[in-house]
Formats: C-alpha cells, sequence, structure tokens
C-alpha cells in the first residue's frame, strides 16, 4: 500500500528487514531443536543466531543470480556463520519458512487491527450512552419511517464492531499455524517434534497437515473477515457521508480552522474523509476474491498463491488499519446537530406518527385493510396540502368518535417512540439500570 495510506507501525511488519528476521528466528529455531533431538552439534543455533545478520542489499544481489529468495537468504547468512551454516535447513523446505513467516506476520498485523477495533468501541460507546436519548428520524428507503435516537446508531455500530473483534480474534487463530514438515508434508526428512518446537517458540499451532504448504482455506477465511469488518467500517461512514447532505445536516465532519474544501467552491465543508475510507473499503474487498482462488492449488504445492499473497498480506492489513484509525479520528471529533435532527423530524408534518394511529384504530374494532386505507388517506392528504397529519384526522369525524381529540393529540408524543431504549442499552452495554 502506498505510504499515504499507511502506518508506520503495521508497515513495518510487511517491511522485508522484519520478514528476514522472522525467517532467521525459524531457522534458529529448527536448529535448536535439532540439537536437543542430537540431529545437529551444539552450539550451532548459538552461533547463527549471534554472526547471522541480516544484510538485505546482499540477500537481493544473490537472488538476481540465483533467483530464488530463501536460497539466497541462506546463502547470505551462511557466509556470516561460517561452517556451522551446512546445518541450517536442513530436512525443510521453503514453504515451511515462507508460509510459517506468514502467518507470523498476518498474527503480527492483526494485534494492532485488535486493538484499532478495541479504540473504535470506546469511541462508540462514549458517544451511544451520550446521545442516548437525543432523537431523530429514523430513515427506511432513504424515506422518513419513525423516530429513533441517535445513541441506538452508534449503539448499532458498536454491537457490530463487538461481532467485528470476535471475528477477528477467530480469524487470528484460523491462520495462527506452524508448518516445518518438509518436501510434500511427510516429515520424511525432519521429525514432527521440530516442528512442534518451533510453534511453541513462535507462539503458533502445529499444522495438522501440510501438503508442503498451509491450506489455503484459513487464509481465504482470514482475508474474507477483513473484508466484513471493511464493510462495517464502510456502513458507518455512508451514514456519516448520507447525514451531511446540505438537505439534511444532521452531521458533520471536523474542519480545520485552515482546510479548504473545494478549489472552486469557497463554502464547501465535504465528507472527504468518510469518502476516503470508503473507497479503502472497495479495495479491502477486492482481495477476498483471489484468497479464495488461492485455495485451489495444484497436487501438493505450486506457487500461483505467493504473488497475490505478497501482494493482499500487506496490502489488505495495512489499508484496514489506516481506514480503522481514521474511522476512529472521524467519530471522535465529529459534529452532531440536535436541533437540526428536531427540525427534520417535523418536515413530514407528523407522518411519523401513522402507524400509531394505524394500531389504535385496530383496537377499536377496525379490520387492519380499512384501518390502513383511512391513515393513508389522511397522510397522502397531510402530504398534498402541506398541513399537519393531526389536523387532517382531526377533521375526520367518523375516527375522532372512535378516537378522542385528546387521545389523538397524545399519540403524537415522540417519546412512545424511545420508551424501550433502555431496554435496548441494558443489551448492548449490560446496564443495570431500570426502565
Amino acid at each position: 500500500m502506498i505510504k499515504r495510506y499507511s502506518r508506520k507501525e503495521i508497515a513495518k511488519i510487511w517491511e522485508e528487514k522484519n520478514k528476514y528476521e522472522i525467517w532467521l528466528d525459524i531457522e534458529i529455531a529448527v536448529a535448536q531443536a535439532m540439537e536437543k533431538l542430537k540431529i545437529i552439534p551444539k552450539g550451532v543455533a548459538s552461533k547463527v543466531k549471534k554472526k547471522g545478520k541480516i544484510n538485505i542489499e546482499r540477500i537481493h544481489k544473490i537472488e538476481s543470480k540465483v533467483h530464488h529468495d530463501v536460497i539466497a537468504f541462506l546463502t547470505s547468512i551462511t557466509e556470516k556463520v561460517g561452517k556451522e551454516g551446512k546445518f541450517l535447513h536442513q530436512g525443510i523446505t521453503s514453504s515451511d519458512v515462507l508460509d510459517t513467516c506468514f502467518n507470523f506476520q498476518l498474527v503480527q498485523a492483526s494485534k494492532i487491527l485488535n486493538k484499532d477495533i478495541d479504540e473504535i468501541l470506546k469511541v462508540l460507546k462514549n458517544k451511544s450512552l451520550k446521545y442516548k436519548n437525543t432523537i431523530c428520524v429514523g430513515r427506511s428507503h432513504g424515506i422518513h419511517a419513525e423516530p429513533t435516537t441517535f445513541g441506538l446508531k452508534f449503539a448499532s455500530y458498536y454491537e457490530e464492531f463487538k461481532r467485528n473483534k470476535k471475528r477477528l480474534e477467530n480469524a487470528v487463530k484460523e491462520i495462527s499455524t506452524c508448518a516445518i514438515s518438509g518436501a510434500v508434508g511427510t516429515f520424511a526428512n525432519i521429525d514432527p517434534k521440530i516442528e512442534a518446537f518451533v510453534a511453541k517458540k513462535l507462539g503458533l499451532k502445529v499444522e495438522p497437515i501440510s501438503s508442503q504448504v498451509i491450506p489455503r482455506d484459513r487464509h481465504a477465511y482470514y482475508f474474507s473477515i477483513l473484508a466484513i469488518i471493511a464493510g462495517s467500517i464502510e456502513r458507518v461512514a455512508i451514514e456519516i457521508r448520507n447525514l451531511q447532505r446540505t438537505e439534511i445536516q444532521e452531521v458533520e465532519e471536523f474542519f480545520h480552522r485552515k482546510q479548504k474544501g473545494s478549489s472552486a467552491m469557497p463554502h464547501k465543508k465535504n465528507p472527504i474523509l468518510s469518502e476516503n475510507i470508503t473507497g479503502l473499503t472497495r479495495l479491502i474487498r477486492s482481495y477476498v476474491a483471489p484468497s479464495l482462488e488461492n485455495i485451489a492449488l495444484w497436487h501438493e504445492r505450486d506457487i500461483s498463491h505467493s504473488s497475490v499473497e505478497r501482494n493482499i498480506g500487506p496490502d489488505a492489513t495495512v489499508t484496514l488499519d489506516f481506514a480503522l484509525h481514521r474511522l476512529k479520528n472521524i467519530l471522535t471529533n465529529i459534529k452532531i446537530y440536535p436541533k437540526k435532527m428536531l427540525k427534520n423530524l417535523e418536515i413530514t408534518k407528523g407522518l411519523i406518527f401513522s402507524q400509531r394511529i394505524l394500531i389504535e384504530l385496530t383496537k377499536h374494532g377496525f379490520s387492519r385493510e380499512k384501518a390502513y386505507r383511512i391513515v393513508q388517506k389522511h397522510a397522502q392528504n397531510s402530504w398534498k396540502k402541506n398541513i399537519d397529519l393531526y389536523d387532517s384526522l382531526a377533521k375526520d369525524k367518523m375516527l375522532t368518535k372512535t378516537i378522542s381529540i385528546k387521545k389523538l393529540k397524545k399519540m403524537f408524543d415522540l417519546k412512545y417512540h424511545t420508551k424501550k431504549v433502555n431496554v435496548i442499552f441494558r443489551r448492548i452495554f449490560k446496564s443495570s439500570k431500570k426502565d
């Protein structure tokens, strides 16, 4: 991912220096296990650890001749270590190092992503509680439906990101495996105890069966989860973009004093950050298809997955980290306008209470179909003549014989729609407060 959309901490995980250091750690762990099993002389691992320094330029130079990155790496290390270098990589294959390293890097990256989600959850919880009783209109199909609260919007996002946290934890478990099984995964030239030792050393689990490569259904699952998290980010971003529209203006991204919204129109304040992360989430989702296609490799292995993962491993995790961090900042600094929410509630002049009237009529013996026709007729009259729904209903003598004027007025109370907010909040935040 380009620097514009990368944060240093997670980008470092995918730098060559970190990758080669992990490769070296794997090789040292294999040597340590072999020493314990008396397969190679004692002291090899300690000497490799002491003298086996990473020289990226040298690795590149060797690779330009041998056209094999792991061989180039091993040759460069052996040059530094000396004769003990011959004991490195015994009985294992390149995929053992590459796959175990790739999974380890995904685990490293996921720790940062998990922290990002924790930070978003904290912001969402604070906003949920702050705007718990801030009434706004709920919309379905983009049209005014019934009243809700702005806190419920945030609570919905909070619960979704709680699920995302759990999904990510499960996805990390899925890819936290280590394979040190040798050519075609049969352990013909390597003791399975060595694999178990390396796995424990790296904090990974033993891959139950690897066909020389770790099965790629694990990675397809992982990248699919990243895509779901991206979908949740976009859900929030699109809501902000919609609510910042001039004709709605219920929220607004923070706008710095020296910030410019448009090169041509000085009045513009655009939701550029939300638009930006909407675009980034499209990228993250696009990585799912190739990760699914990586599942089917030829026979025990091929490397058609390799070029894909060299791209999507860094790009998906780095981009998601950036998007999550940006979303946290957007939510932290967002400007919210409760007065405009109330003003928008009044646009349809009481039409948002239509269902309550419908239900009340059915309680008085009207069939649902007849009650619906009566309320719909008045709703259309209210819309057409630009008058309050209450005024239209109050003039209907047949209706007021059934529902008194006094009761009719009470049915246009916004609090009716917020009476169960505490119930929902207790479900989400485990509050002990009573309704």
